[in-house]
């Protein structure tokens, strides 16, 4: 049914006569014509104003991804660079650190080594001091002792012989005597030990 009105809508349209076989298909020559005309009319005013509006419009977004390729390109390469520079300066830094802290303990070991010499000859001067120390009292005690027992020694002999030992010549001599003898008998003493 379909075919049946084309076939009545193409013999309408030419109305010469019966329309058969491949012609059928074929449009008319003046049809063709106008057509081709027309055709290049078209095609004129494309490539003339279509074609340069699509062209800059395809130029600007290749230049924007040319320019953002070369833009992330050039970021990658700042990105990399960067990140050698950050890996030499980690590098410097590590072994920078390393470096002040084997003079850090190089430095402790000498304020210790050096402390440790201070607080010998500390101990050596104290215990020096305490020894001069001991030393004077110990003598100021023998010397305290020789004269108490010098007196007393003197109050005895005058008590044993019953005559008076006022003069000091003599009671220096009894006195010297009495220690002297006290002497040798604690050093017997010592040595039999």
């Amino acid at each position: 049914m379909l075919s049946m009105t084309m076939v009545g809508l193409l013999s309408a349209a030419d109305p010469g006569g019966d329309v058969q076989g491949v012609r059928l298909f074929l449009p008319a020559i003046p049809d063709l014509l106008w057509s081709a005309v027309v055709l290049l009319l078209i095609s004129f005013v494309f490539y003339k104003k279509v074609m340069p509006a699509f062209t800059k419009v395809l130029d600007a977004r290749t230049e924007k991804i040319e320019g953002g390729l070369a833009k992330a390109a050039a970021a990658q390469t700042e990105a990399q660079a960067a990140l050698e520079q950050y890996s030499a300066q980690l590098a410097d830094a590590r072994v920078e650190a390393a470096r002040i802290r084997a003079d850090a303990r190089l430095e402790g070991q000498a304020i210790v080594a050096d402390l440790r010499v201070k607080a010998s000859d500390d101990a050596s001067r104290i215990l020096d001091n305490a020894q001069r120390q001991i030393e004077a009292e110990r003598q100021l005690a023998v010397i305290s002792l020789r004269s108490d027992i010098g007196t007393l020694a003197t109050e005895l002999a005058a008590r044993v012989v019953g005559e008076s030992l006022a003069d000091s010549a003599r009671q220096s001599r009894v006195i010297d005597r009495f220690l002297d003898e006290i002497e040798a008998s604690a050093q017997a003493t010592a040595k039999e030990r």
